[in-house]
């Protein structure tokens, strides 16, 4: 089980100290037009937090200082038909640094493609051995927020052991493969596009990849948890983790799973070395200007 830490930024209070998540979802339905009763969605957003707060996800015993932050923003962006709806799903999560209350990021990521019935009050379920449940469009809800939540699970349990999150990978992994199927649901295939659920768990997966999950290792446990008793070593391994993600994204040049990574670490990343040794800076910024092509300005200009 992972180690105890001190101190945990709580996004939710809850009363039971075995589930794995704290987890706090908002239903946004201000682009609907007034004409549809919004109450619909309060109760949706009740019931999706009873539903991803009180479900057991993993066999493991999670006490309340163990527990995975997480968000989910669901927009409502259209009405398709009579109780279905197109909306994006935004996806948050972090983890406590050890001896610290900084919390680092695991996740953050906005999918565009989550179609799905409801009507209210019908029950939010889920079942990993029948995925698709009665009506494809009623579950394709529950599959997608299933399908982030063992994801989430799966690199939290990567950031304490090396390849740690493999059976949540997995997990993942059976949802895809007996995802939902309707003409208007997306995100499952390789085909529905290059960045989506499929080309997420796949470079997971996939075994040319096991570095991918060094990576993850080597930044958490290695990097941001030794930062408070040695900076230097913490550093160093941070260096060798962006090495090692910079040899990868070289040899598998615009794989979904390096932007994933490097979603929205720009500041933590620049915190982490602005204080580092000039020729640490200048090799993170060196590697940080190919990795995150977006705020390579940034990087250039803070890290100097």
């Amino acid at each position: 089980m992972k180690m105890f830490f001190a101190s945990l930024l709580l996004l939710v209070a809850l009363n039971g100290q075995s589930q794995e998540l704290q987890a706090r979802v908002v239903v946004n339905a201000s682009h609907i037009s007034s004409s549809v009763d919004k109450k619909i969605f309060f109760t949706l957003q009740n019931q999706l937090n009873n539903f991803l707060n009180s479900r057991k996800w993993t066999s493991d015993q999670f006490g309340p200082n163990e527990k995975i932050n997480c968000n989910f923003l669901l927009t409502i962006e259209t009405v398709i038909s009579q109780n279905v709806y197109k909306a994006t799903l935004e996806i948050q999560a972090a983890r406590p640094v050890y001896n610290t209350t900084y919390q680092g990021s695991l996740v953050n990521y906005q999918d565009a493609d989550v179609t799905f019935k409801y009507v209210e009050f019908q029950p939010i379920e889920f079942n990993d051995n029948r995925v698709q449940g009665n009506d494809a469009l009623a579950a394709n809800l529950t599959a997608v927020l299933a399908y982030y939540v063992y994801t989430i699970i799966a690199i939290d349990y990567d950031s304490f052991a090396p390849k740690g999150g493999d059976a949540y990978y997995q997990k993942a992994q059976n949802i895809i493969s007996n995802a939902p199927e309707d003409g208007s649901i997306s995100g499952w295939r390789s085909f529905d596009g290059l960045r989506n659920r499929y080309w997420l768990n796949e470079n997971l997966v996939n075994p040319r990849n096991n570095i991918i999950h060094d990576v993850i290792y080597s930044y958490y446990r290695a990097g941001l948890d030794k930062m408070y008793e040695s900076e230097n070593e913490a550093r160093a391994n941070l260096l060798q983790a962006l090495t090692q993600l910079q040899a990868f994204n070289q040899e598998n040049p615009n794989t979904m799973i390096v932007q994933f990574l490097m979603e929205t670490k720009a500041n933590e990343l620049i915190g982490l070395f602005k204080r580092g040794e000039a020729a640490d800076r200048l090799k993170a910024t060196d590697l940080l200007t190919q990795l995150d092509v977006a705020n390579a300005s940034r990087y250039r200009q803070e890290l100097r």
